[in-house]
């Protein structure tokens, strides 16, 4: 394989407009008065996936990356028969991500949050001296743990010890990943807190979460999988959401593919789902205010212990600022649902029982709400509809046994940041 160049790419403030270079790790407009996102305008202006690179880098000239990382894996499209007769719709198809070797699917953590590693890994220089920080609910943990260890890039992934009991893989991890955990009762908001503490050291960086365009862009190859497959945008997606930078990452992905101009006009509407009682942004958005609702934090921790989708537990998410969530929904003309329990546990066995493998919690909300939507009558049965199923298929890839990784240090997000940095430091001595 001949030696891979950089994609190239500036930078757009989504509020602005304004056009700029990224001076290597840049989250943010440094000229913004205004909270924005910034978006990758990438060189290549047409959508041609590169078959010569293995993996989800076969996406490369739409994704911000300096290099290819072993292992990856792109999101896998099929048209659904069984579900699609179920519900009653004609162009039903399923973006899966997750594992499940008879359809091409072969992510190892069974999460598409390997789809945001192996994108803001590879657009990490391989240079960096400094040591990078994830934040995580539990999914993103998973995935950066396995594709750091896999190739040997040093990272502290910060996460809620209750949520520990997803950090499994099939073999023991290489000791350049560094779990540190917040304690018990504490949730995803101050696993944040205390990531951002430690970055406050110039030995360390933040990832950026919902700012870093590589995170966005890995996600964005969901929508990249469905073109490719059908030759068109679709005409809804669906999506359960934690944050939403997945459902912003389709929505960006989408005006991407109509200005190219083989796949249609963009009439996607974004469809997103929460699971109750954790309704942060679904309360918000149905209040029709920008502005995020009022969360107390201590019924916010508890909303998360309580929900089954763990992962969608977010009191930080980027709703308001320009591109957010909010612009996302008003843009596209979408909607936001509301699944319970229950439902989850429904479609944990229906769907199993349709398509012939099972899904992760946060998946079903999306596919409960997809049902919904259906039966309110806010799809029509012959509209291409793209379910985006972001994880599964943990039973089959665990099947030769596992293994868990235990944190390295388990902090309150209330020390100090010199105490937490001087903790830290000893784990790399």
């Amino acid at each position: 394989m001949a030696k891979f160049k950089a994609t190239g790419y500036s930078l757009m403030n989504v509020g602005t407009g304004r056009i700029f270079e990224d001076t290597g790790w840049t989250l943010a407009d440094p000229e913004a008065k205004e909270p924005s996102l910034v978006r990758a305008v990438y060189e290549e202006k047409k959508f041609v996936p590169r078959d010569e690179l293995d993996g989800i880098y076969r996406y490369a000239n739409w994704m911000p990356v300096k290099r290819i990382l072993k292992g990856s894996c792109p999101p896998v499209t099929y048209k659904s028969v069984k579900l699609a007769h179920f519900l009653g719709l004609e162009n039903l198809y399923i973006t899966f991500s997750g594992w499940n070797p008879k359809i091409g699917a072969r992510m190892k953590t069974c999460s598409f949050k390997e789809t945001e590693a192996y994108s803001i890994l590879a657009h990490m220089d391989k240079k960096e001296k400094r040591i990078l920080v994830v934040q995580s609910a539990g999914n993103t943990a998973r995935a950066f743990a396995q594709v750091c260890s896999d190739n040997r890039i040093p990272v502290v992934i910060c996460v809620p010890q209750d949520n520990c009991q997803d950090l499994w893989f099939r073999r023991k991890l290489n000791k350049c990943v560094k779990l540190i955990a917040v304690p018990h009762g504490c949730d995803y908001y101050d696993a944040i807190v205390l990531g951002e503490k430690l970055a406050s050291d110039s030995r360390y960086f933040l990832e950026g979460g919902a700012k870093n365009i590589a995170r966005r862009d890995g996600m964005a190859t969901t929508v990249l999988s469905f073109a490719e497959k059908t030759g068109r945008i679709p005409d809804a997606y669906f999506q359960a959401v934690g944050s939403g930078t997945g459902a912003i990452a389709a929505w960006e992905s989408a005006q991407r593919l109509a200005s190219d101009g083989n796949f249609g006009e963009n009439r996607m509407r974004i469809y997103v789902a929460q699971n109750a009682p954790f309704s942060l942004m679904y309360d918000s958005w149905k209040a029709g205010d920008r502005t995020l609702a009022n969360l107390d934090p201590t019924e916010g921790r508890h909303q998360a212990e309580v929900i089954i989708a763990s992962v969608l537990a977010n009191r930080k998410p980027p709703y308001s600022l320009a591109g957010g969530l909010y612009d996302t929904l008003k843009a596209s003309g979408g909607d936001f649902f509301l699944v319970d329990n229950n439902d989850i546990l429904y479609w944990l066995m229906k769907f199993r029982n349709l398509e012939g493998y099972e899904l992760l919690p946060a998946s079903c909300v999306a596919v409960s709400a997809l049902a919904k939507a259906v039966r309110e009558g806010t799809v029509a049965k012959d509209e291409f509809i793209m379910l985006n199923c972001t994880g599964g298929g943990t039973l089959a890839a665990t099947s030769k046994g596992f293994v868990f990784k235990e944190a390295d240090l388990v902090m309150s997000p209330d020390l100090p940041a010199e105490q937490i940095v001087e903790k830290v430091n000893e784990l790399f001595k």
